[in-house]
C-alpha cells in the first residue's frame, strides 16, 4: 500500500435512482411524515452542496493567487 493509496476515491459506482415509497399504502399522516422527512432530506442535500461549492471556491481561490 502506497502513500497514494490514501488519496484514491473509494465510490465505486454511481447512484442513479432511489427507491420509491409505496404512498398508496400509506395513511394520511404517515404522508404528512414522508413529506416532511423528504424536505429534510432536500435541505440536507443542499447544504451539503452549498458546502462544497465554497470549499471548492475557496481551493479555487488559493490556488489562483
Amino acid at each position: 500500500m502506497s502513500p497514494d493509496d490514501d488519496l484514491e476515491p473509494t465510490f465505486q459506482g454511481v447512484k442513479t435512482g432511489f427507491d420509491q415509497m409505496n404512498v398508496e399504502a400509506l395513511s394520511l399522516e404517515e404522508l404528512k411524515e414522508y413529506i416532511a422527512h423528504a424536505q429534510e432530506e432536500i435541505a440536507r442535500a443542499e447544504a451539503e452542496i452549498g458546502s462544497r461549492e465554497a470549499l471548492k471556491g475557496d481551493a479555487d481561490a488559493l490556488f489562483k493567487s
